[in-house]
């Protein structure tokens, strides 16, 4: 179990609290209360939760920052007297990125270790939500769009709406669009012909959809398809890798487009990584992008920095995400009162509102997101030189405003 620097201080604190509960001997103390809860997990001065993430594996690159945005937040709660007086612990396991191997990891830590409940960073879960669900077990985490379905699975986005992104190509000058895929799986395909409909609804026609495979295909062939196109907007359902390679081709056929978005990338990785191949490309950020600034950034900053300083880089994605899945766990143990159910948890989370992760995203409203698109977010752009990127639109929504 990982525990914090804090945990010392913590201990002080639980001291002088029973030394003031004994001399003024009362029957009610939060002491008290705190030791007669006997749910998973909870003890009379500890919470102990569960991580679960991609440590190693396909696409481990990315997702493996989760465990420093997670011990940040967990870090600056404990630092702040913990949850209801408890400090606030944690076990990890890495499932490898495989469902078989995240089965194995969450059914260890719900009966071996008994944790309360779990934070899941993984795209890889197997079997896992269906189990977790019918054992009563709280879930804040990476979600696929149907995981609405399962009540007890939280998180701040299940699916964001394609007409804000096709709002943002309209506004940059795009009329018709081709669509680039890694792969032509039934699966992929279905996700592109699904945004191209809803593009299509706000005024963004698909002209072409064409499907990439690097092993086989030749950038500078895509290239061409999508000049013969007539396209003057590019949207990427690809690996950033595809994208990059496919954008690079663009520039030295002299494709002209006016818009280039590829779904996923914001990351600073990216920058040293391919900034140089996706020179002007823009990418969706689902909350206040760094380079905004402002008091929530700024306190994510000094709480990785004080609690993850072995993380190098804190602009990762995944380890944002993280740190707002943890505050949001966080949140729902302090409705949950001071002897947290499962189920108690549950129903207080699932009442929010209003949850903004102490103001790095746009207000959600828990009870209702399950079925509803995300309907906000901000865009940015890697910038001429490919070694930064700028907040083109500090928040757009799907009717167009701002």
């Amino acid at each position: 179990m990982r525990r914090h620097r804090i945990v010392g201080r913590l201990g002080l604190a639980a001291a002088i609290i029973a030394a003031a509960a004994t001399s003024c001997s009362t029957s009610g103390s939060a002491a008290e209360a705190n030791g007669a809860c006997d749910t998973p997990g909870i003890s009379a001065d500890q919470v102990k939760l569960g991580l679960v993430f991609s440590s190693t594996g396909t696409g481990s690159e990315a997702l493996a920052s989760a465990r420093s945005g997670f011990d940040a937040r967990i870090g600056l709660a404990n630092a702040n007297g913990g949850i209801h007086g408890r400090e606030v612990t944690y076990v990890w396991r890495d499932d490898e990125s495989t469902g078989a191997v995240n089965e194995q990891a969450t059914a260890d830590l719900v009966h071996q270790e008994s944790v309360f409940g779990l934070v899941m960073v993984t795209s890889s879960n197997g079997q896992s939500p269906e189990t977790l669900q019918k054992e009563g077990v709280p879930v804040v985490g990476l979600a696929q769009p149907d995981y609405g379905k399962y009540s007890n699975w939280f998180t701040d986005l299940y699916d964001p709406s394609p007409a804000t992104v096709a709002r943002y190509m309209l506004a940059r000058g795009g009329t018709k669009l081709a669509i680039v895929t890694t792969g032509s799986s039934d699966y992929v395909m279905g996700f592109a012909h699904k945004y191209g409909a809803e593009f299509q609804q706000v005024g963004l026609p698909t002209v072409e959809v064409i499907p990439f495979e690097a092993s086989t295909d030749s950038p500078s062939r895509i290239a061409k398809r999508i000049a013969a196109s007539g396209a003057d907007a590019l949207i990427g359902f690809t690996t950033l890798d595809d994208f990059a390679q496919i954008s690079a081709a663009v520039k030295a056929a002299d494709v002209s487009l006016k818009v280039s978005v590829s779904l996923s990338g914001y990351d600073r990785s990216t920058l040293s990584r391919l900034g140089q191949q996706l020179v002007g490309v823009s990418f969706p950020v689902y909350f206040h992008p760094f380079e905004g600034g402002g008091e929530a950034i700024d306190r994510y900053h000094q709480a990785m920095s004080q609690y993850a300083p072995e993380t190098a880089q804190p602009e990762q994605q995944f380890a944002v995400y993280a740190y707002i899945y943890a505050d949001m766990f966080l949140r729902g143990l302090e409705l949950a009162g001071e002897c947290p159910t499962r189920e108690g948890f549950i129903s207080a989370l699932r009442e929010v509102k209003d949850f903004d992760a102490s103001g790095l995203i746009e207000p959600v409203d828990l009870s209702t997101n399950q079925t509803t698109p995300l309907r906000c977010n901000a865009f940015v752009q890697i910038d001429p030189t490919g070694a930064a990127f700028q907040v083109v639109q500090p928040r757009l929504c799907v009717d167009g405003t701002t």
